[in-house]
């Protein structure tokens, strides 16, 4: 039973995982970027969050690294999401006494960024032109231009209303794990298997299948395409990288405390 559950998503995975749990292509972004917009985020390419899975056949050594404020060990998966519940990101293995912030520091999320890799982002806000789009999050994380988070203790109709606007936007990446869970029972409660990678497997796998569900229901009718197109993939680069220069630069600019504030 465990030999073919094995043998069931690491075959998942292999087969569907290139596309259903890709980065968005260019055509993916210009339909986030649409939503975004309709719903007052223009910019907007989803929100992010961690989630912990309680692993219950831990090891007994590895039990003080995988234990956190759950106190109790736990894997966390990094996620992003949009509103149809797509996960657009998932970054899984993560050690549960690791918060979020220790999560990004190591999570390849804006890797492809930062090396030029990404479909182009233009959008305008209050005059302001950018050129990176961001996620909604929780302040935990840090203020960069990448991420859009609500106004702790809002004054003004105005601040008020930004605030009850993005807490509702925001809560799309909690709505897609806990379909996730009411769909795939393995991964609601402690997980019973031993080794990190059938873990990995397991969680990767319910998330393509997540994702093809999403597809067949039609996306909640938001008109999201996501059947694969001829060239539509976003191709890793095997040529020369950019300048070091030019990836510091573009560091910087995911990390900029000024343009996040201006958002």
């Amino acid at each position: 039973m465990i030999e073919s559950l094995r043998a069931f998503v690491k075959a998942i995975v292999e087969v569907f995982g290139d596309w259903y749990l890709r980065a968005p292509n260019e055509a993916d972004i210009s339909q986030l970027l649409s939503i975004g917009e309709q719903r007052g985020f223009p910019g907007m390419l989803g929100s992010i969050d961690c989630i912990h899975w309680k692993w219950k056949k831990c090891p007994i050594a590895w039990h003080k690294m995988y234990t956190g404020h759950f106190c109790e060990p736990t894997i966390i998966l990094e996620v992003v999401a949009s509103q149809d519940l797509w996960i657009w990101h998932a970054f899984f293995g993560m050690l549960g006494s690791l918060n979020d912030i220790n999560v990004l520091d190591r999570s390849p999320i804006f890797a492809a960024l930062a090396e030029g890799r990404t479909a182009p982002v233009n959008y305008t806000i209050n005059g302001h032109e950018y050129t990176i789009g961001y996620y909604l999050a929780y302040g935990i994380y840090p203020n960069w231009s990448t991420f859009v988070k609500t106004i702790p203790r809002p004054l003004g109709a105005k601040r008020k209303y930004f605030a009850s606007k993005q807490e509702s936007a925001k809560k799309d990446v909690g709505r897609a794990f806990g379909v996730l869970q009411s769909r795939f029972v393995i991964v609601r409660g402690p997980v019973q298997y031993w080794d990190e990678e059938t873990l990995e497997n397991i969680m990767k796998a319910c998330i393509i299948m997540h994702n093809m569900i999403i597809e067949d229901e039609g996306a909640m009718n938001l008109g999201f395409d996501h059947e694969p197109e001829v060239n539509s993939f976003i191709l890793e680069s095997h040529g020369e990288i950019p300048e070091l220069h030019d990836f510091l630069q573009t560091h910087n600019r995911i990390r900029n405390r000024a343009t996040s504030s201006q958002l």
